[in-house]
């Protein structure tokens, strides 16, 4: 299974004082020694994080492919075309938002999409979608066109987190999942099972499958075990970690709970 590092929480440090330091570029070269298969980059239009200058040097510079991950807002698919990246990854951006809450609402942007996508492709670069688990999105996206999906693993990791972890003894526990262990449990093998299924049916559209958001070392486990999810990008758990740890151990350490 292929990991690609998003490497945008070591930008979160960066601007959280506003300084130069710690450089995302310096990243790069880390990465790539402690095996990492690809760099994942969000431009948000906010730019809360990445600025342009990261995106440009990490792509130019990046030994590594780098997915860049951006709005489908034409201002920002003027970038990536300019840019290119070797894929972008389409997501949905909410101003309000600490980050990417959910899938893209593929049913309902098709216009957009279908010209984002068209420009994207004739400039050589591979397109994903972020969406979430749902056959609506996958053949959505399959009528689209593009080359790979990225299903949203917010809620699996959510549910998990409640079920075996404090997170519900914090101030970040998640009200509407404040129930029962057992029922907990139910949900968490019927989203592992809904991923497993849909993972399936997208690799036989012809669809690769890639996942991402909120996997740490604990909960990526059973998400290895899905045969038919060819990628996983992590980023926020590795950055974390890499404080203790340093960011190539946080790494290599990723990648040997990846073994299937």
């Amino acid at each position: 299974m292929l990991l690609g590092v998003n490497i945008d929480h070591i930008a979160v440090l960066r601007e959280a004082r506003k300084v130069a330091d710690p450089d995302p570029l310096d990243a790069l070269g880390i990465c790539k020694r402690a095996g990492a298969d690809q760099i994942t980059i969000h431009l948000r239009e906010d730019r809360r994080h990445m600025q342009d200058m990261d995106a440009k040097n990490i792509i130019e510079l990046s030994a590594l492919p780098v997915n860049l991950e951006c709005a489908i807002e034409a201002a920002m698919i003027d970038i990536a075309c300019e840019l290119r990246p070797h894929r972008v990854t389409l997501v949905p951006e909410k101003r309000e938002e600490v980050t990417t809450e959910g899938g893209l609402a593929v049913t309902g942007e098709q216009s957009r999409l279908k010209e984002a996508i068209r420009r994207l492709q004739k400039e050589e670069i591979e397109v994903s979608l972020f969406i979430d688990p749902t056959l609506d999105a996958v053949r959505a996206s399959l009528d689209l066109g593009v080359e790979w999906i990225e299903f949203h693993t917010g809620k699996y990791a959510n549910i998990y987190a409640m079920l075996y972890t404090n997170l519900s003894k914090t101030h970040h526990s998640i009200p509407e999942l404040d129930l029962s262990r057992k029922i907990l449990k139910q949900m968490l093998d019927d989203e592992l099972r809904n991923l497993r299924l849909l993972s399936c049916d997208a690799m036989e559209l012809g669809l690769r499958v890639a996942a991402g958001h909120g996997l740490n070392m604990q909960n990526v486990k059973d998400i290895v075990e899905i045969e038919t999810i060819e990628e996983l990008n992590i980023g926020q758990s590795i950055v974390a970690r890499s404080v203790y740890v340093g960011l190539e151990q946080a790494i290599l350490d990723m990648k040997a709970v990846m073994i299937r």
